[in-house]
C-alpha cells in the first residue's frame, strides 16, 4: 500500500498516541474536533498499519509515519 499523506489531524492524533494508548473520543476532545473525525483518520492511519485497535475502541501507535 502507498505511504500515506499525514494532515494536520493526522500528525495531532500521533503526538497523543505518542503518550499512551487512547480512545477517539479522548483524542477528539483533546483536539476539539468531531469523534467521528477522528475515527475517520484513525481508521486509514490503521489501514496503513501505524495504529492499532487494541479493543474496546481503543488504539495504540505500533508504526510512527513520521519516523521514516
Amino acid at each position: 500500500m502507498p505511504s500515506i499523506q499525514l494532515n494536520k489531524t493526522d500528525e495531532a492524533i500521533l503526538e497523543i498516541l505518542e503518550e499512551g494508548r487512547n480512545a477517539p473520543l479522548n483524542v477528539a476532545n483533546r483536539l476539539d474536533l468531531t469523534r467521528q473525525y477522528v475515527q475517520q483518520r484513525l481508521r486509514r492511519l490503521e489501514e496503513h498499519g501505524h495504529v492499532q485497535n487494541i479493543g474496546s475502541g481503543v488504539y495504540e501507535l505500533v508504526d510512527d509515519p513520521r519516523d521514516n
